[in-house]
């Protein structure tokens, strides 16, 4: 399965921004392990 290029610049950017990951680990991880740190990413932030 693939998914739109602009959705994974979406990932990417998003999962840079809050974890400050690099580009090569966020490429690294597969797309619902990406999802998931999204996800868990954004609960933390909406609590802030």
């Amino acid at each position: 399965m693939t998914y739109a290029a602009d959705d994974l610049y979406r990932e990417v950017a998003y999962l840079g921004r809050h974890a400050h990951w690099p580009l090569a680990e966020v490429l690294n991880l597969e797309h619902a392990d990406r999802r998931r740190f999204m996800r868990e990413i954004a609960d933390l932030v909406g609590r802030g």
